[in-house]
């Protein structure tokens, strides 16, 4: 499997602002929490190391 960097989320609009919604009443911390709870959640999902590898390379670089 290889990271797929096209458009693949149905109602990208939609699903943005769930996410925005999602932290409304969080403070900071609990906001970079609820993150980093949603990147083990999805990265589990996913599930392949060398498309996490690559996805983080590409988050860190800017890249995609």
């Amino acid at each position: 499997m290889t990271l797929n960097l096209s458009p693949n989320i149905a109602d990208p609009d939609d699903f943005y602002a769930e996410l925005i919604n999602s932290q409304r009443d969080l403070d900071e911390d609990q906001a970079l929490r609820m993150n980093a709870r949603l990147i083990l959640l999805l990265a589990n999902h996913i599930g392949d190391r060398r498309v996490l590898t690559e996805a983080i390379g590409c988050a860190r670089t800017g890249g995609g």
